[in-house]
């Protein structure tokens, strides 16, 4: 059985090579899996349920397709749309799932996150994170018209560009301690995110055990997805025709 990763895709109108290899993606790969997971940022930005913008149709008309054809796809929320809802779920056959949380692959607890919160450096971006989690913050904003939600969207993707640039950027990585704290709390030796845009998979040491790290690739240049198979996992960059 063979169950696939991708996180940050940051599926855009204004990328529409990203967005014809996802869906490219999901016809091929894709339905051939036993499950796919989608560890957050699946959109550059999310306004909403209710958004009818065409190119996010689009993907999630894909991935009802895919939900359709008996393929479990699972979805966490990312810092880029973090407003999916159960109007998602919906169009998509999607299931949404908290973060983080632990999933058993292939007999292996392994525990699975956007990434986000394991960056505890950047201070500024957490308590961001803090107040746009917020179940209240989130009803004040998704009550306001379509079009002025689009345009703070804009404006606040124009402020993460500004604050990634003078960010120093071992600030925007994971924070060994977090990490470290992560595996403890959960009993999981393995645990796997996105949102640092630094593919790898990380080989340690915890507490006289070993342990195991896998960061997803971003999809702004090429595709990426991790392949777990039979308790191995292989991490693949998918080139863009």
């Amino acid at each position: 059985m063979t169950r696939l990763f991708v996180s940050d895709l940051h599926l855009d109108a204004a990328s529409p090579q990203s967005i014809e290899q996802f869906l490219g993606f999901l016809r091929t790969e894709a339905s051939r899996a036993e499950a796919l997971y989608i560890l957050g940022d699946l959109f550059e930005a999310w306004i909403g349920d209710d958004d009818p913008e065409p190119a996010r149709a689009r993907v999630c008309e894909a991935l009802r397709e895919l939900t359709a054809g008996g393929v479990a796809c699972f979805a966490l929320h990312g810092n880029r749309d973090f407003l999916l809802g159960e109007g998602f779920s919906q169009r998509t056959g999607c299931v949404l799932l908290p973060d983080p949380v632990i999933a058993e692959i292939d007999g292996e607890r392994v525990l699975l996150t956007h990434g986000d919160a394991l960056c505890r450096g950047d201070r500024s971006y957490q308590e961001l994170r803090s107040t746009v989690r917020d179940v209240s913050w989130q009803q004040r904003f998704l009550a306001l018209p379509l079009a002025v939600r689009a345009r703070l969207a804009d404006r606040a993707r124009a402020g993460s560009r500004a604050h990634t640039a003078r960010v120093v950027p071992r600030i925007m990585d994971v924070d060994p301690a977090a990490v470290a704290a992560a595996y403890r709390a959960t009993g999981a030796r393995r645990i796997i995110h996105g949102h640092t845009h630094r593919p790898g998979i990380h080989e340690s040491m915890l507490d006289g055990g070993p342990a195991c790290r896998i960061v997803l690739g971003a999809w702004y240049e090429q595709g990426s997805v991790l392949v777990a198979r039979g308790g191995g996992y292989t991490l693949r960059e998918l080139a863009r025709g």
